[in-house]
């Protein structure tokens, strides 16, 4: 079993010469390069950023609606929020840890459904669309991090659970720019990059084809 606790450094020993993307060693000491993907590993790594993406949004917009409608997976047709159920009740009423008072009083009270269940909303199609990554990872981090603060301390963990992972994936994904693809993320920032990345999802297509 490899021990994760090592000191272990993911980056690339050059041996000979940088590779494409590589950045140089800088004082000329021989610590290792770091070498970022280039050609199909790179679209093959915004690919699956994307995935990644869309599939986080998915996540946040499948609890919206689940909870609006009721569709019988976490939440029962009698218990939605068409039907006069309150989408956050049963969460914060069951809330345990240090902030367990403070979201017992907020248990259920229009003002946090409501801002609760836009938050999902925004939140997943940002994600789902790729547009306003910045937005939407700060928002969703911000959600994901509230909602682990009710759950202290996790069932099975010190204090690690998978709100912390989702804040964090959020971030990267915003940080490397994962709405370009398969995404909106290019449209709207100023006429020319709109014009270029239409034109290149067309070039795109009629290469597949």
């Amino acid at each position: 079993m490899v021990d994760i606790a090592e000191d272990n450094s993911t980056a690339v020993r050059s041996t000979t010469r940088p590779a494409a993307g590589a950045l140089p060693a800088v004082g000329g000491n021989r610590e290792p390069a770091l070498v970022f993907p280039t050609g199909r590993s790179a679209t093959a790594a915004r690919y699956l950023l994307a995935g990644i993406r869309i599939a986080l949004g998915w996540v946040f917009l499948w609890a919206f609606l689940d909870k609006v409608f009721g569709l019988g997976f976490a939440t029962s047709s009698a218990k939605s929020w068409v039907n006069g159920g309150s989408p956050t009740k049963g969460f914060l009423s069951s809330a345990k840890g240090p902030f367990a008072g403070f979201y017992h009083s907020i248990a259920g009270t229009g003002p946090v459904n409501v801002l609760f269940m836009a938050g999902l909303l925004a939140v997943g199609v940002a994600l789902i669309l790729g547009i306003g990554m910045r937005l939407a990872a700060a928002g969703g981090a911000l959600l994901t991090v509230l909602m682990w603060t009710a759950v202290l301390p996790p069932a099975s963990n010190p204090f690690m659970d998978d709100h912390l992972i989702y804040a964090a994936v959020l971030i990267v994904l915003a940080l490397l720019g994962a709405g370009n693809t398969l995404g909106l993320g290019r449209v709207g920032r100023h006429p020319a990059g709109t014009t270029r990345h239409l034109a290149e999802v067309g070039q795109s297509f009629a290469r597949r084809r």
